[in-house]
């Protein structure tokens, strides 16, 4: 059983191998000419993805085809081209020239994940009895594509951390003249309304001590968007201790949605070679 179906897997991977460079299949430079070859790039995708979808470790995912070591060596040399951050940008400007992005409605919230290992941006869980954990704010637009993240530990508030992710829409290019934030409880505060202002950003915000559903508000995008990160267990329950490493399972997983939401709101308007029989 595949990790991913083959219409979501396969475009994923040509336009990853497309941002590759190339590398001969042996070393040239070693001195008897005899190196052993290098493991196709293919295979360490598909491992790159089981380990993000399973969340197993190196050890655990390695065969016969590839070991642990590779996987984690290619791993590192793909985040240092900035590979993953590519890929997912490439995502987003092809969801945004063909569906659109919805700019003007922008959700921000926070979600924290458990990590044992222990590693950066680790602190004291409040959710988990003080338990090692990081903590993302998570940005998305008004129908839930996730447009970037920050990771922080998991004791800081979200208040804090509400600069530095409006920030990312720098990276968005154009954006409308009207942005309107929606944020939870947890951003009702002055220092965040004077943020806002800053910015000339509307927002809604709930407050504090008022119950109301989510769905009162266009804030449930963003917890959508969460839950969609966290089948990826690899986000879940997280080992990893550089976040450099974070960020490029987290740009993976978020390239991912980002591409299956665009196959799935095209489905009924455009015509594509390997499209699927029915709407995913």
């Amino acid at each position: 059983m595949p990790v991913l179906p083959s219409w979501l897997t396969d475009p994923l991977w040509d336009q990853f191998a497309a941002l590759l460079p190339e590398r001969p299949t042996v070393d040239p430079a070693h001195p008897l000419g005899c190196h052993r070859p290098r493991i196709n790039d293919r295979i360490v995708f598909d491992k790159l993805l089981q380990l993000l979808r399973f969340g197993c470790s190196y050890q655990g995912i390695a065969d016969t085809t590839c070991s642990g070591t590779t996987i984690r060596n290619r791993r590192d040399e793909w985040i240092r081209l900035g590979v993953f951050a590519r890929l997912k940008q490439i995502a987003l400007q092809s969801y945004d020239r063909i569906v659109g992005l919805v700019l003007d409605q922008i959700a921000i919230d926070g979600s924290i994940t458990n990590a044992p290992g222990g590693g950066e941006a680790v602190g004291r869980s409040p959710a988990d009895r003080g338990k090692q954990g990081w903590k993302r704010t998570g940005m998305t637009d008004g129908y839930g594509t996730p447009l970037g993240r920050v990771l922080a530990a998991a004791n800081r508030h979200d208040s804090p951390l509400l600069a530095p992710t409006l920030d990312l829409l720098d990276d968005l290019g154009p954006l409308p003249d009207d942005i309107t934030v929606h944020l939870d409880a947890g951003y009702d505060s002055d220092k965040t309304r004077t943020e806002l202002t800053a910015r000339n950003l509307h927002w809604r915000i709930a407050h504090k001590g008022d119950k109301a559903p989510i769905q009162a508000s266009r804030r449930w995008h963003v917890e959508r968007t969460h839950a969609w990160q966290n089948a990826f267990h690899r986000l879940t329950r997280c080992y990893e201790r550089r976040t450099t490493v974070i960020n490029a399972f987290f740009d993976l997983a978020d390239t991912i949605i980002t591409v299956r939401s665009l196959i799935r709101r095209t489905w009924t308007t455009h015509r594509w070679d390997n499209r699927p029989n029915r709407r995913p």
